[in-house]
C-alpha cells in the first residue's frame, strides 16, 4: 500500500489535505506527522502551509524541517501546497526579508498595498477561484482542462516573468507563478483540497505520480 506522508510542522492545512487525499485514493494510507523515519519510509511527501512564511521558516528550523524537507524532496514524489510552496522558493520579502529553503530559485514578492487592474483597485489578499494555464504538460494536469480555476488565498506570490521552473500562471494584478515544477517536485499556491473537482484530480494525479514527466 502506497503511504503520503503530510509534514506536521504546526502550520498547514492538515486535516483539509488529509481528507482529501483519503477521498481520492482510498487505498493509501495518509500520515500527518512530524516523525522524521515515518517521513523518510513513505512513497510520497507533501509540505503544507499557511499564514507567515517567517513563522513557517521559523518552525521548519526548530523542528529540522527545512534539512529534512532538502532530503526526501530528491528521491519521490513531493508536493507543496500554498506557503509550502514559498517556502521552497530562495527568499521571501515578507516581513523584509526571509530566507526560504531554496529548492527553487525564485523570490516570492508581496502584491503592494495599491494593486490595480483595468484602473480598479484589487483587494490583497487575493482570495477566491482563478484561473490557472498551464505552461508545460505534467503528469499532475492530466484531466485536468486548461484555464480551469483553483481556490488562492494569499498575499504573496512567486514571479512568473523570467520562471524557467513554472507549470501553471495565474494573473491577477500581475501574472504570478501559480505552480512550479521540477524532477520530482511540483508545488502549487493555490489549496486543491479547497478546489473542488479541478484540485482532488490534481491530488489524485500526484498519488499517481512516479516522479517522472
Amino acid at each position: 500500500m502506497k503511504t503520503v506522508a503530510i509534514i506536521d510542522y504546526g502550520m498547514g492545512n492538515l486535516h483539509s489535505a488529509k481528507k482529501a487525499v483519503e477521498h481520492v485514493a482510498p487505498d493509501t494510507t495518509v500520515l500527518v506527522t512530524d516523525n522524521a523515519d515515518k517521513i523518510r519510509e513513505a512513497d510520497r511527501v507533501i509540505l503544507p502551509g499557511v499564514g507567515a512564511i517567517r513563522d513557517c521558516m521559523a518552525e521548519m528550523h526548530r523542528l529540522g524541517v527545512v534539512d529534512l524537507v532538502r532530503e526526501v524532496s530528491q528521491d519521490r514524489p513531493f508536493l507543496g501546497i500554498c506557503v509550502g510552496m514559498q517556502a521552497l522558493m530562495s527568499r521571501s520579502e515578507e516581513n523584509g526579508g526571509v530566507d526560504c529553503i531554496g529548492l527553487f530559485p525564485s523570490e516570492v514578492r508581496y502584491f503592494g498595498d495599491h494593486l490595480t487592474e483595468n484602473g480598479e483597485r484589487l483587494k490583497v489578499p487575493h482570495m477566491g477561484w482563478n484561473q490557472v494555464h498551464q505552461t508545460i504538460d505534467h503528469p499532475l494536469w492530466h484531466n485536468i482542462p486548461d484555464a480551469d480555476r483553483f481556490y488562492f488565498v494569499h498575499s504573496f506570490y512567486a514571479e512568473a516573468e523570467g520562471n524557467a521552473d513554472m507549470a501553471g500562471r495565474t494573473h491577477y494584478g500581475v501574472d504570478l507563478a501559480a505552480a512550479v515544477a521540477r524532477d520530482n517536485i511540483f508545488a502549487v499556491q493555490f489549496h486543491p483540497e479547497k478546489s473542488a473537482r479541478a484540485g482532488l484530480q490534481l491530488l489524485k494525479n500526484f498519488t499517481d505520480w512516479t516522479g517522472k514527466c
